[in-house]
């Protein structure tokens, strides 16, 4: 299929860490590789239903979940993925059989990027393509993490090559996405996809909307509203940012493994006397500055970066993004929104652009952003039925 050109139109899924809901974006796609066009043509992000968190959340807890809850909900989330592309394309007012294809990042509920114990390099990504198949007629690409880590990466951060492919530039580019998990993407000046790397840098919201939730019993800190009359701690700063992956150095990732509820269980415990407000705004500073400490160490002294470019859920967090610009003085710190893009739809549209490349045949992993061996074509390709069921 590598040169054919002909529009398509896909759906991109993404379920992050942050669990703050199902992003769905409908686009039409043109081309690939460096030749290709992205245009973003519909957007939604559902809710999720507080029974389905709780299930994620068991599933990623190594204490409570268990091989029948995974089988269960691997299903149940393909259901629930089915149903996003539906209402996306409802929304775009989008005749479903006019899908050329769906790609869905799916549900990470484990991720061991690094060997211990005895534990393999793996990954896990559910919420069943085949369920998604069937139910809306249209091919999916999926699990895309496993190939990278198969060919000795760490299957992440995925994402870079479509920053390439979209933002490259004649100005030095970092492209920090604040999902759950914070992570990089440098785009030199002038850069070539071998220039390009990327990585975590450690939490973003995921903290931020746990203490939240089980402090003040709000699903997020709106606007970083509670950070904004809360007062930093200083030692409770300091001890989060000696956690050794903020200075571990790439390629390096991290989940809800290591940032989830049992990270707040241990922080509430060690610091519960503090108020509320206050905690939330020493663990948002501790993402700002997680940021920052990583780009210090391994981004400024190789190279010049002209614009931080902030995305994913964190942008819409006014004082995190206040903090961030006080923190990188020396450089524009923007938002999507100011380059005329979608904070909350860019890993959605992500996923649909490697979906695209997977089913030309082109490699899509960039090597030293996830430290495999070679670049390899990712995700596995559930097709369709061979007519449109419908319900």
């Amino acid at each position: 299929m590598a040169g054919d050109y002909m529009e398509k139109f896909a759906v991109g899924l993404m379920s992050g860490t942050s669990l703050d809901g199902i992003d769905a974006a409908l686009v039409k796609i043109e081309g690939c590789g460096e030749d290709i066009k992205v245009e973003l043509l519909e957007f939604i992000n559902i809710d999720m239903e507080d029974d389905i968190k709780k299930e994620i959340k068991k599933c990623c807890d190594i204490n409570n979940s268990n091989v029948e809850l995974i089988c269960s909900f691997n299903f149940k989330l393909g259901y629930v993925f089915a149903d996003a592309v539906k209402k996306v394309c409802q929304k775009a007012d989008f005749p479903l059989n006019r899908l050329d294809f769906i790609g869905s990042h799916g549900q990470t509920v484990f991720h061991i990027p690094r060997e211990y114990n005895g534990y393999v390099k793996s990954t896990l990504q559910i919420g069943e393509p085949s369920v998604i198949a069937y139910e809306t007629g249209v091919t999916v690409v999926s699990n895309f993490r496993t190939k990278d880590i198969a060919a000795g990466g760490q299957g992440a951060p995925l994402v870079p090559y479509v920053d390439y492919l979209l933002y490259k530039s004649d100005k030095g580019r970092a492209l920090q996405n604040i999902g759950g998990i914070g992570n990089v993407t440098v785009l030199p000046q002038n850069c070539s996809l071998e220039d390009v790397y990327a990585f975590d840098t450690g939490p973003g919201n995921m903290i931020i909307d746990e203490v939240a939730q089980r402090l003040l019993k709000v699903k997020y800190d709106k606007d970083g509203y509670f950070a904004s009359i809360g007062k930093v701690k200083e030692d409770m700063l300091r001890q989060l940012l000696n956690i050794p992956f903020i200075t571990l150095p790439p390629p390096k990732t991290t989940g809800r493994e290591e940032f989830g509820s049992q990270f707040v269980d241990k922080l509430i415990d060690r610091w519960g006397r503090y108020k509320a407000e206050d905690i939330i705004a020493t663990v948002t500073a501790f993402t700002a500055y997680s940021i920052y400490e990583n780009y210090k160490r391994f981004i400024f002294n190789k190279h010049s970066i002209d614009e931080v470019i902030i995305g994913g859920g964190g942008s819409y967090n006014k004082t995190l993004l206040n903090m961030l610009k006080e923190l990188f003085k020396g450089c524009r710190v923007l938002t999507q929104e100011d380059l005329g893009y979608s904070s909350d739809a860019k890993e959605a549209v992500a996923f649909a652009v490697l979906a695209n490349e997977t089913l030309n045949g082109i490699c899509s992993n960039v090597k030293a952003a996830t430290g495999a061996k070679e670049r390899v074509i990712l995700g596995s390709i559930t097709p369709a039925i061979n007519f449109y069921r419908r319900s």
